[in-house]
């Protein structure tokens, strides 16, 4: 058997050896594991009518069971896909762990996919069943079923059905198809899988060109749940049971391996937050549940920042002094990790314990042991920001590819501003070494995964003849094996004179000086120049999330700090504001002055109209700048930067 595959139905050589010797399982096998040790033990809490309703890991399995079950009744066919489109909840899990049970490949899809979007996944991976949240999600199936010709039926899991239609279950209905389906026919096709058969097909919204459908086999879920979570030190349920609250999307491998699978894994408790989330409401849920460990994307540690942020804004001249007082101890200890004398010592536990151990518990975050990051780099304002709060941020990196974390930090693998060491029994290898030690990050190990489907060519190109998934993205090793990424290689500005210029720390370094700007984006391929498209920090629409023309308080609160009475992005774009774009002028300049050479200077920069967002079509589904958008988006700002 090949390391690889780019078949639904093909099976892989995995890649055990002295490093990772451990018996591969399927997802069937690790879920009756646990259910021996966690049975009894509260899984997954949902929220309906105000109260929290709790099903055990015993009542999980069932339910599982029982949806296996109604999926081979609808005619769920070996290796075709049953396609969940929907935010978290207890249903998703369900469907996905009953998916795989019967012999289906489980497949999530962004609830932001258009019905085009979406009729590409589907037919792709020859969706039989889907199983959609609501009338919203409903209404993009609708448009595109007749044009699906391996769909069989549609399952609805939130609203009720307005008018009936052939092959549409709510999933109560749903639950009850499979009642004639024996045990012995279920346990006959979970006997029949492999660890090295396909089970989740995680799609990656490529920046270019059509996404691919990244399978993943049940030794990569099973091995990853288990190992890659013990290296970021989350407990087995018989030492702590974790809790922890389900909010980013499941479609992205970063959320479904951290909640889904691991959480069976460990036996840990589930908690779903709102839909809306996103939009404000997942510090309530935090609050509410005091997780013991918490995931989010940079963006979200970065909207939980500008919300205190504000608050501090607003309050009192000496509730921000203190504030201030207590980060900036609590700060300084956590970048000197030497010994201070007893009495700096005591100033800081105290501003922990009257200052920062208030504002962690309004976060919900005062009985969080472990914060990671992952999905896209963290920039220093945040990190240092938490670590002024006490909260260190563990860097996770991988990709969809590496079945999520490849490489993790954690309390006992920690070094700022590195992602941390490979996973143990995970490898990780540099090609094409430049003079500085930047070389393209490489990935060996049981977390890597099977292949493309139906897309041999690339699948052949993520791989080395040695086997080597090439990650595209650039990085470092220091001498402990602390692994350090530098940008992406596609990334990478190679401007008309031939220098090569990473854009992010540029981008950084302004967002970091201007603490009224959002977004900051490098421009200069094949240009004679750098320049940089700029968007202010404004308020979200509560009910969108799309970006508003008001300015954020934290944003309103620099103009007037230089003398601008601006409340609004257009006054300031239209009038060309000359107190906030002279300070604009002078922080470029400033980070000029820092920058590594000339060829790193910004020369032009304009203000956008509006800040970026998925809607605009700038951000990807987990935040991640499309670069190749923008420009496309901004091409006449972008060309008058360059006319002579």
């Amino acid at each position: 058997e090949s390391l690889w595959t780019s078949f639904a139905d093909g099976r892989v050589r995995l890649r055990i050896d002295s490093s990772c010797p451990q018996t591969p399982i399927t997802v069937h096998q690790m879920f009756k594991e646990s259910l021996e040790k966690y049975g009894s033990l509260n899984a997954l809490a949902s929220k309906k009518n105000g109260k929290w309703e709790k099903i055990t890991f015993s009542e999980y399995y069932c339910l599982s069971r029982k949806a296996a079950k109604s999926f081979l009744k609808l005619g769920l066919e070996r290796f075709h896909s049953v396609a969940i489109l929907g935010f978290n909840s207890p249903e998703w899990f369900i469907s996905a762990v009953g998916a795989v049970f019967a012999g289906g490949i489980v497949t999530g899809i962004y609830t932001t996919n258009s019905p085009e979007a979406c009729h590409y996944i589907a037919h792709d991976s020859k969706t039989n069943i889907m199983v959609v949240e609501n009338q919203k999600q409903l209404d993009k199936i609708m448009q595109i079923w007749n044009r699906l010709p391996y769909l069989k039926a549609v399952v609805l899991y939130k609203d009720s059905i307005p008018e009936k239609h052939p092959n549409l279950y709510t999933m109560e209905e749903f639950l009850e198809l499979g009642d004639d389906i024996s045990d012995t026919t279920l346990d006959y096709v979970i006997n029949s899988q492999r660890p090295n058969q396909c089970c989740v097909l995680i799609y990656t919204s490529g920046t270019t060109g059509k996404p691919k459908g990244a399978m993943l086999s049940h030794d990569n879920i099973t091995w990853t749940s288990a190992h890659c979570s013990r290296a970021g030190d989350m407990q087995p349920a018989e030492v702590q049971q974790e809790s922890i609250v389900s909010y980013l999307p499941l479609s992205h491998i970063a959320a479904q391996i951290y909640d889904l699978w691991t959480g069976i894994k460990w036996g840990e408790q589930v908690y779903f937050a709102e839909p809306d989330a996103l939009k404000g409401s997942l510090i309530d849920t935090l609050k509410e549940v005091q997780p013991t460990s918490h995931m989010g994307v940079p963006r979200v540690w970065e909207k939980i920042m500008e919300k205190l942020k504000d608050a501090s804004a607003q309050s009192g001249f000496m509730k921000r002094k203190i504030l201030s007082w207590a980060m900036s101890l609590s700060l300084e200890r956590n970048l000197n990790c030497s010994s201070s004398s007893d009495l700096k010592q005591f100033w800081t536990r105290l501003a922990d314990y009257l200052v920062l151990a208030k504002i962690r518990n309004a976060l919900g975050f005062s009985s969080c042991q472990k914060h990671f990051s992952g999905a896209a780099p963290l920039n220093t304002e945040t990190l240092y920001f938490f670590l002024g709060l006490n909260i260190t941020l563990y860097e996770a990196y991988g990709m969809s590819e590496t079945t999520g974390p490849h490489c993790l930090s954690g309390p006992y693998i920690y070094r700022q501003h590195s992602c941390g060491k490979p996973v143990p029994g995970c490898r990780v290898k540099l090609a094409d070494e430049d003079t500085e030690g930047n070389g393209e990050i490489c990935f060996w190990g049981r977390t890597v995964f099977m292949g493309y489907l139906n897309m041999e060519d690339k699948t052949k190109e993520a791989f080395d003849e040695d086997g080597w998934l090439h990650s595209g993205d650039l990085g470092k090793l220091d001498k402990d094996g602390f692994l350090y990424v530098t940008g992406r290689i596609k990334d990478l500005i190679i401007t008309a004179g031939g220098e090569n210029v990473p854009p992010i720390p540029i981008e950084d370094a302004v967002k970091k000086e201007l603490p009224i700007v959002s977004n900051a984006m490098v421009i200069g391929d094949k240009k004679k120049f750098l320049s940089m498209l700029l968007t202010l920090k404004s308020v979200l629409d509560p009910d969108t999330s799309d970006p508003t023309d008001i300015l954020t308080d934290q944003a309103r609160d620099f103009c007037q700090k230089i003398g601008s009475k601006a409340t609004k992005v257009s006054e300031i774009v239209a009038t060309r504001d000359q107190a906030i774009y002279q300070a604009i002028q002078e922080g470029i300049n400033k980070v000029n002055m820092n920058a590594t050479n000339r060829v790193h200077c910004i020369q032009k920069w304009i203000v956008l109209p509006r800040d970026f967002s998925i809607s605009g079509g700038e951000l990807g589904p987990t935040m991640k700048l499309k670069r190749l958008t923008v420009l496309e988006k901004y091409r006449n700002e972008v060309d008058s930067f360059y006319e002579e």
